[in-house]
């Protein structure tokens, strides 16, 4: 019998137009701005095909260098300013909805955890990256 994956969700809400977070989501540019949990941490390189079938890549690493890894995936959908869903390279999916909400939007990330660290590790780490994204969005 097939173990069901446990899944998780975080969200946030920042307050910007829908079509500004939407950009900063999927602009490489704008992803190396904000994508990474610590200060300590940055994103030197950033690819995106946003498109069903396309991938995206997010070269995240320690700034004093001692660590670094590939965040990479395929889009399964992809239904602009409202959601996304990728594939990760060990079949882990996640999706993505952008609701906007007056002048602020709501972003909600759900997905697959892994089994090398703790589901609470995990909920705060991606916790962490989408507050900075609200931040780095916010101060724009």
């Amino acid at each position: 019998m097939q173990q069901e994956k446990a899944s998780i969700t975080v969200q946030t809400t920042v307050n910007r137009p829908l079509e500004t977070v939407w950009h900063c989501w999927t602009n490489p540019a704008d992803v190396q701005q904000w994508n990474n949990a610590s200060d300590d941490w940055h994103t030197p390189a950033a690819s995106n095909d946003l498109r069903v079938g396309g991938s995206f890549s997010y070269r995240m690493e320690a700034k004093d260098g001692s660590f670094g890894f590939d965040f990479n995936g395929i889009y399964d959908v992809v239904e602009a300013h409202a959601e996304i869903e990728y594939s990760l390279e060990d079949a882990r999916r996640v999706r993505i909805t952008f609701v906007q909400d007056g002048d602020h939007t709501v972003v909600t990330e759900t997905f697959d955890a892994e089994t090398e660290n703790s589901l609470e590790l995990q909920q705060t780490g991606w916790q962490m990256i989408l507050d900075n994204f609200k931040r780095y969005v916010e101060g724009k």
